[in-house]
């Protein structure tokens, strides 16, 4: 089942709390997030990955797959990234059965994310990561087949809030330890930069 699953990084956001920057570009340890979020997820996800990202998809160069713009207006948020990955992988990758979705802000993400993910599957038809106690709604794998109603839920219901689309269909919570360090830690603000650079230089940089 590895191979139906498509990675989805989603960096459609507008980074108001680092000053409105493209966050994926920034560099972490000489490295720009993305490259050490594309270096995490890759491997896992043998279908390939896509990137959601709205405006000039030219800033993304290097990024080894299709840059996906939200596919209903207004930037309502990652649900709309998701969607868009979801309506990729119906028309273009017809083997593929899942999407796996991370933030494109996550350069610690386990290297286990899919296997433990996909072994969860059956219990409920999404599976979702957490860590410290905390759910992390867009680290989660979703079935291609979810992507009608999540039109809907933007479209018709005009609801943005990825948790209620979650509680509509119901997740399997899988768990990952934060020591030594949490796997999701997201870098949302120039102070979270400073502290993942301390975990790099931790890890010896790698």
């Amino acid at each position: 089942m590895a191979a139906s699953i498509l990675g989805l990084i989603l960096a459609g956001g507008r980074g108001r709390r680092m000053g409105g920057v493209d966050k994926p570009l920034l560099e972490l340890g000489g490295r720009p997030l993305l490259a050490r979020v594309t270096e995490r997820l890759g491997p896992q996800c043998p279908a390939g990955l896509a990137l959601s990202a709205n405006g000039d998809p030219s800033r993304f160069p290097g990024f080894p797959g299709p840059v996906l713009p939200d596919p209903v207006p207004g930037l309502p948020g990652p649900l709309a990234g998701l969607l868009a990955g979801l309506d990729f992988a119906a028309e273009h990758r017809p083997a593929v059965t899942h999407v796996l979705s991370v933030p494109g802000d996550a350069p610690f993400l386990p290297e286990d994310l899919a296997e433990r993910l996909r072994a969860a599957l059956g219990q409920a038809p999404i599976a979702l990561a957490a860590s410290g106690g905390r759910e992390h709604y867009t680290v989660a794998l979703w079935p291609v087949g979810l992507r009608a109603d999540l039109r809907r839920t933007l479209v018709e219901r005009d609801e943005r809030r990825v948790g209620a689309f979650i509680a509509r269909h119901g997740a399997a919570t899988i768990s990952w330890p934060t020591e030594p360090l949490d796997p999701f830690l997201n870098l949302n603000a120039r102070g979270d930069m400073a502290a993942a650079e301390a975990i790099l230089a931790g890890l010896g940089r790698g």
